[in-house]
């Protein structure tokens, strides 16, 4: 006897696959902007260093309890 179609397993693998080649895509145009500003003379944008936390901003978790 066969097995009767899983719906919702084939919509979670579409669904994958079309955030698959979203990623990719999204990938792929923000290297050929960097290319882009290269090519211009232009330093490309570095998203890391703007996002990494200084230490000056507060403890989101709060301050510890002392006893």
């Amino acid at each position: 006897m066969a097995f009767r179609p899983n719906y919702n397993q084939a919509r979670g693998d579409r669904d994958r696959a079309k955030q698959q080649k979203k990623q990719e895509k999204l990938r792929r145009r923000e290297e050929d902007a960097a290319q882009r500003k290269i090519d211009r003379g232009e330093a490309p944008d570095t998203q890391d260093t703007a996002e990494t936390p200084t230490g000056d901003a507060p403890d989101p978790a709060g301050p510890v309890p002392t006893q």
